[in-house]
């Protein structure tokens, strides 16, 4: 692969979440609407923007902003179905389309552009198409490579041939759609990509890692993908077939995440991950049914599992668009499904364990933990994920096994009133009341300007036997969300070792003791 990225047509229908939520579920997205994910915005209606609400604020701030506001819960699987109709219709038009995500689909743009009068026409005419056969409003921008064609399609923009890099240097560091590192770009004088991307190569990929060194590339308007990207050998395409055609969406399902294993295993043996995934299904009757989602990551067994169950579901169900637009749906049940890896990288940080497998064991409790998530569902299984916060529940985040492991919080700079480590080994659901009391059996109390009354000598937790306090260190005071006053909170933290070994994490808020964790 070349550094010159390839000539994209990007396809962008904006706010897509919320039209996903009103062509499946009648939520009026002409009305003030919020989809929220992890009780935080990840897109909005035009008329909820025009009442203050922002993407990343939390249910309650929006919901004060916007008291009419309607909130409809994240579904990726609904926006993909919903999407699937918009994809079809483009489809009439030019070959070759992949789906980015649910909302926006890209394709080279030298074939349109050549056929339908220029890139300008193609662009009037692929948005024409859209509109009378799904009633979806959409914006299209063409650029050298999908990154930058995102970005002008938001403006609606057709960049000249080279000058990606002009187009992209004024933007901000934001624009990357990577909040930790556009933090911390901001914090090191950086603000725009055209100053990100004059920064040499080589220093990017030490401080910011793989990801930072793709997001440079992103940057200098070279191709969205590294130079890793090859073509795969011909056996890594994986192939089921059915002897009962499938034709319900769990049955499809089902085998959807056999069929990722299967692929994800086959890349793995070879020491590669897709970040584009091609789908084919043929039915009984012989229809042929294809195509491909891409991904600016790599696609894990999980990941590869939800595009082509979304892909399924949209194909099998036959979701109404808008207008009463609905995909080709097949004739019959599927007989035949094929995952093709498109686009592979090599899967850096892939090594042999210590006593030669390759990662057999961290592989084999993948399958079973997916197992365990495939009978009681994603939630069942959960690792934790270290971010930014100041107490210990704050900086632990759940995440469903196999979904990406991003904070919530960043790590740095360093949190004011944050404890010092070590961290506790158990951090209670639900605080234990406590009283702590001094030597004379008074009880303990912390004035406004964090005076201790007296030493602490004695711990009663609930109605438990009293433990003598042999050392304690504190305090650290944490006053939190002061401008908003449902929301505020004073609390300062305490710990505290017993005499039978036990250390303790206490916080005193509005005068009663509490114990928060428990350390090793």
């Amino acid at each position: 692969m070349t550094d010159a990225p390839v000539r994209t047509l990007l396809l962008w229908c904006p706010d897509w979440p919320v039209l996903a939520a009103e062509i499946a579920d009648g939520v009026p997205a002409t009305g003030p609407v919020a989809v929220l994910h992890a009780n935080r915005v990840v897109a909005c209606s035009e008329r909820a923007r025009a009442d203050g609400v922002r993407r990343g604020l939390r249910k309650r701030e929006a919901q004060g902003r916007c008291p009419q506001l309607t909130v409809v819960e994240y579904d990726p699987g609904r926006d993909a179905r919903a999407f699937e109709p918009v994809v079809s219709a483009v489809e009439e038009l030019v070959a070759g389309v992949e789906v980015v995500r649910p909302g926006a689909c890209a394709v080279a743009a030298r074939g349109p552009s050549r056929y339908l009068g220029g890139e300008e026409a193609a662009a009037e005419r692929i948005i024409e198409q859209v509109a009378q056969a799904c009633a979806v409003e959409s914006q299209v921008g063409i650029a050298d490579g999908v990154f930058a064609a995102t970005l002008a399609a938001r403006a609606g923009r057709v960049v000249a041939p080279g000058g990606t890099p002009e187009f992209l240097a004024g933007l901000p560091v934001e624009a990357l759609g990577r909040p930790a590192l556009a933090d911390l770009l901001r914090r090191l004088g950086v603000r725009t990509l055209g100053g990100f991307a004059a920064l040499p190569a080589g220093d990017v990929l030490a401080r910011f890692g793989f990801d930072g060194a793709l997001a440079h590339r992103l940057a200098g308007g070279r191709d969205h993908r590294p130079l890793a990207v090859r073509q795969p050998p011909a056996d890594l395409t994986v192939t089921a077939e059915y002897d009962e055609p499938v034709d319900r969406v769990d049955a499809a399902a089902f085998a959807a995440r056999a069929l990722a294993e299967q692929l994800h295993d086959r890349l793995a043996g070879h020491g590669l991950a897709c970040t584009r995934l091609g789908i084919e299904a043929v039915t009984a009757h012989g229809q042929e049914l294809h195509r491909v989602w891409r991904h600016d990551g790599l696609l894990t067994a999980a990941a590869i599992a939800d595009r082509v169950r979304w892909q399924l579901d949209g194909w099998l169900s036959g979701s109404n668009g808008r207008a009463g637009a609905r995909p080709a749906r097949p004739t019959a049940g599927i007989i035949r499904l094929r995952l093709v890896p498109d686009g592979v990288l090599a899967q850096a940080g892939l090594q042999p364990g210590l006593w030669g497998e390759t990662g057999e064991e961290r592989e084999r409790a993948h399958r079973a933990l997916s197992r365990v998530q495939g009978i009681l569902g994603p939630e069942a299984v959960v690792t934790a994920v270290l971010g930014g916060g100041r107490s210990p529940a704050d900086q632990v985040r759940l995440v469903p096994w196999g979904d990406e492991r991003l904070p919530t919080r960043p790590d740095a700079p360093p949190w004011p009133g944050r404890l010092p480590p070590p961290a506790p080994a158990v951090v209670l659901p639900s605080p234990l009341a406590a009283t702590v009391h001094d030597a004379a059996g008074e009880p303990v109390v912390i004035s406004a300007r964090l005076a201790v009354s007296a030493p602490p000598a004695r711990l009663v937790v609930g109605t438990g036997p009293p433990a003598e306090i042999v050392g304690w260190a504190g305090p650290w005071p944490v006053d939190e969300r002061w401008w908003a006053p449902a929301e505020a909170r004073r609390r300062a933290r305490f710990q505290v070792g017993l005499a039978d070994g036990t250390a303790l994490l206490l916080a005193v808020e509005a005068g009663q003791w509490l114990v928060e964790a428990i350390y090793d």
